[in-house]
C-alpha cells in the first residue's frame, strides 16, 4: 500500500454550505413543517383511501342498501301501527294480536339486517374526508356559537367558545398546509450526485411517505444540511422510539435512503431526548489539507467533522493501537518527532522488530535486544528515583529543563515484547510497569503501541497493569469490536467508539480520559511521516543516565606550597613496574557488556571510526555509539576528533 498517496488523496476543498437569505418567517415555517408532516401524511393517506373506494359499483350498492333500508323502516312502521291497533281493539281474539306481534318482530329483524347492510355499503363508499371534516367543524361551530349566545349578556359578549372552535378550524387547516409545504434547501453546485440523491430522500415529505414500508413509522427527519463533515439532519422520535432503537435499525435507514454500502453513517444523540442526529460521511473537513511530513509545531491530527487541530499530547501516557496496514507507524512518528525535537525533551525507543528504532538512532536512545532493554529500563528507573527524591516540596511534577528533560519512552510492537519477555527477561516488563505506574511525576512518560490490543489470550498485546495507567487512547482501525472495547472501555460500542469500523489508513479515534464526558468519538485524519522523513530530520541529543545532571563539586586543589614526592619504584630489566597490569584482551576487563567487549576488540584490531567498528562487529550504529561512549568513560578508549583509539587503561 502506498501510504503517502493514501494520506494525500483528497476531494475538492471547495465543498462548503451555501447560505440562504430567507426571512425569519421562512426559517420558522421550515422548522415547523417537519412537525406537521405526519399529520398531513395521515390525512392524505385516509383521503386517498376514501377516494379509491368511491367507485360506481360501490355507489350502486350504497343506493340499493339505502332503498332497502328505507323500505324496511316503512315495513316496520306499518307493522308497529297494526300491532298498536290490535291491542286497542279488544274485540279481536288473542290469536290475531299474536299474529301482529310476530309480524312486527319480523319487520324489526329485517330493518336491523338492512341497517347492517347499509353500514357496510356506506363503509365501501365513504364520504370524502373534506366533507366529514367540514360537517364535524360545522357541528362544533354551531354548538359553540349557541353556547356563546347563551352565555352573553346585554352588556358584554362571551366569544371564547365560538372563538375556540374557529381556532381549531384554523389550526387544522394550517397544520395541513405546513405538512404539505415543500421545503427547499438552497445548496451550491458542488454537491455530488450521491449527495443530491440523499438530500431528496432525507426530505421530510419523502421520509414520511416511505418510513412505514421500512419499519420506521413514528420517525420524521428535519431538512438536511451539508456541512464540512458531510450531510447532517435531525430525526424526531415519537412513541416508543429511542436513539438506541434507531441505531438498531441502521440497515432499515440505509435501505430507505438507498445509501452505498461503503458510505459511513452515524446515529448519535440529538439535542433533546426525543431527537436523534443522523450524520452521513460524504465528505470530511480535512479534505484538501496535506497531512504528510512534519515540521515543529505541526498538528498531530485534524478533526474530520469541524477541522479542529489536535496537537501532540506530550506529557501524557498514551495507548496507540492499530491493526497491520492501518497506518499506526506513520501516525506515531509525528509524536516521536515532537518528543525528541526540543531541548527539554528526550526520546527512548524499545523496539523488538528493530525497524522503527533504526530510523531514530540519530535522535533517540534505542534498545532492540532484551539485554539492552534491561539496561535502559534500569537507567530509567534510577533516573526516576533520583528525580522523585529531588522533587521540590509543594510540586506535583518535576520541572523540565535542558538539564532535566522530559523523557518519552515509546514501546513499539508491544505484543512482541510481551511474548519474548514471557519466556525470559520478565524484569524488562516489570521495569516498564514501574515506569508506567510511578514516574509520571518524574516526567518519564510511557507510550505503548501495539497491533493487537488484547489483555488476555494466547498473544496479549497490552499488559493489564500498564494499560490501566494509559489515560490517552488513540486507535486507528482494529480488527474486532472486542479490541475496540479494550482500547476505549466497556461502553465503547454504546457511545460510538467503534474503531473496528474505521477506514484505513490514517483515520483514528482519540479518547482522553482526563476530559471525561467531553471526549466524544470524532474521527481524526492523522499526520503521516515516512521513514525517509524521519531519517532527514536533524540529529538531536540522545539521553544517557547522568547526562545533563550537574556534576558534583570538584575536590579542593592542592596548594602550590605543597609538593608531591615522586614514588620510587624498582625497575627490572629496563621496564617500569606499572600500578596495574594492562589487560591483554577485552575478555580480561571486568564489568563489560558483550557489545562493549566486541567494540574494544575491534579497536584493538585497527578500527578507528564508528562505521569501521559497526562493519567489523555487525552491530548497529546506535549500539556502537553507546558502547564507545561507555568505554570512553572508563578510559578504555579515547577520541581524537572522529578517530577512536585505545585509552590509557587499555
Amino acid at each position: 500500500m502506498d501510504f503517502t498517496e493514501a494520506w494525500t488523496k483528497s476531494t475538492d476543498a471547495t465543498k462548503r454550505t451555501i447560505g440562504t437569505s430567507a426571512a425569519l418567517v421562512t426559517n420558522t415555517l421550515d422548522a415547523l413543517s417537519p412537525v406537521c408532516v405526519p399529520l398531513a401524511a395521515r390525512w392524505d393517506r385516509e383521503a386517498d383511501r376514501r377516494d379509491a373506494l368511491r367507485t360506481p359499483e360501490n355507489l350502486k350498492a350504497l343506493i340499493k342498501a339505502q332503498r332497502d333500508h328505507a323500505s324496511a323502516r316503512s315495513t316496520t312502521a306499518t307493522a308497529r301501527a297494526q300491532r298498536q291497533a290490535a291491542r286497542a281493539n279488544s274485540s279481536l281474539v288473542s290469536r290475531e294480536r299474536r299474529t301482529t306481534g310476530k309480524a312486527l318482530k319480523a319487520a324489526r329483524d329485517h330493518e336491523r339486517s338492512a341497517r347492517a347492510a347499509l353500514k357496510v355499503a356506506a363503509a365501501n363508499h365513504p364520504q370524502r374526508l373534506v366533507t366529514v371534516a367540514t360537517k364535524a367543524h360545522a357541528a362544533h361551530l354551531l354548538g359553540t356559537s349557541a353556547a356563546s349566545y347563551l352565555m352573553s349578556t346585554a352588556d358584554s359578549w362571551t366569544v371564547w367558545p365560538a372563538g375556540g372552535s374557529v381556532a381549531v378550524i384554523v389550526a387544522n387547516a394550517a397544520a395541513l398546509w405546513l405538512g404539505r409545504r415543500q421545503i427547499t434547501v438552497t445548496v451550491g453546485d458542488d454537491l455530488s450526485a450521491e449527495e443530491r440523491a440523499l438530500f431528496a430522500r432525507l426530505d421530510p415529505s419523502h421520509w414520511a411517505q416511505h418510513a412505514d414500508d421500512r419499519g420506521l413509522s413514528g420517525t420524521i427527519t428535519t431538512p438536511p444540511q451539508i456541512t464540512p463533515a458531510g450531510i447532517v439532519c435531525g430525526v424526531r422520535l415519537d412513541g416508543r422510539w429511542t436513539v438506541r432503537e434507531l441505531k438498531a435499525k441502521t440497515d432499515n435507514v440505509r435501505s430507505l435512503l438507498g445509501m452505498r454500502t461503503d458510505t459511513r453513517m452515524e446515529i448519535t444523540t440529538g439535542s433533546q431526548g426525543d431527537w436523534a442526529r443522523l450524520i452521513i460521511r460524504t465528505r470530511s473537513a480535512s479534505d484538501g489539507i496535506d497531512m504528510t511530513g512534519w515540521r515543529p509545531g505541526d498538528p498531530w491530527a485534524l478533526s474530520m467533522e469541524d477541522g479542529a487541530i489536535i496537537p501532540v499530547p506530550l506529557g501524557k501516557r498514551i495507548l496507540l493501537a492499530g491493526t497491520s496496514g492501518s497506518g499506526k507507524s506513520w501516525s506515531a512518528r509525528p509524536l516521536l518527532a515532537e518528543a525528541s525535537e526540543h531541548a527539554d525533551h528526550r526520546l527512548v525507543i524499545f523496539d523488538r522488530k528493530h525497524v522503527e528504532a533504526r530510523n531514530w538512532e540519530h535522535r533517540a536512545r534505542t534498545a532492540c535486544e532484551l539485554d539492552e532493554m534491561r539496561e535502559v529500563a534500569a537507567e530509567l528507573i534510577a533516573e526516576g528515583e533520583r528525580r522523585l527524591k529531588t522533587l521540590p516540596r509543594g510540586k506535583d511534577v518535576v520541572p523540565i529543563s535542558a538539564d532535566q528533560p522530559r523523557i518519552t519512552v515509546f514501546v513499539d510492537e508491544g505484543a512482541e515484547l510481551l511474548a519474548d519477555c514471557k519466556k525470559r527477561h520478565e524484569d524488562v516488563i516489570e521495569g516498564l510497569r514501574t515506569i508506567a505506574r510511578k514516574y509520571r511525576a518524574a516526567e518519564i512518560i510511557l507510550v505503548w503501541a501495539t497491533q493487537k490490543p488484547a489483555l488476555s489470550g494466547a498473544s496479549p498485546g497490552l499488559d493489564t497493569q500498564i494499560g490501566g495507567q494509559l489515560t490517552v487512547r488513540l486507535s486507528l482501525a482494529v480488527a474486532t469490536s472486542t479490541e475496540s472495547r479494550v482500547v476505549f472501555g466497556d461502553d465503547a460500542a454504546e457511545d460510538g467508539w467503534n474503531a473496528h469500523k474505521l477506514p484505513m489508513p490514517g483515520v483514528a479515534l482519540l479518547r482522553d480520559q482526563d476530559k471525561g464526558p467531553k471526549s466524544r468519538p470524532a474521527p481524526l485524519k492523522m499526520r503521516a511521516m515516512s521513514p525517509m522523513d524521519v531519517i532527514n530530520l536533524p540529529a538531536r541529543p540522545v539521553w544517557q543516565l547522568g547526562a545533563g545532571v550537574p556534576a558534583p563539586a570538584p575536590a579542593p586543589a592542592i596548594e602550590a606550597a605543597e609538593t608531591v614526592r615522586p614514588v620510587l619504584r624498582l625497575v627490572k630489566d629496563g621496564a617500569a613496574e606499572l600500578p596495574h597490569a594492562a589487560p591483554e584482551s577485552a575478555a580480561e576487563v571486568d564489568g563489560l557488556t558483550d557489545n562493549q567487549r566486541a567494540v574494544l576488540e575491534a579497536v584493538r584490531s585497527g578500527a578507528t571510526t564508528n562505521a569501521e567498528i559497526s562493519k567489523a562487529t555487525g552491530l548497529n550504529p546506535g549500539s556502537v555509539a553507546r558502547a564507545v561512549d561507555a568505554l570512553v568513560k572508563r578510559d578504555l578508549l579515547a577520541k581524537d576528533g572522529t578517530a577512536i583509539r585505545l585509552g590509557g587503561a587499555a
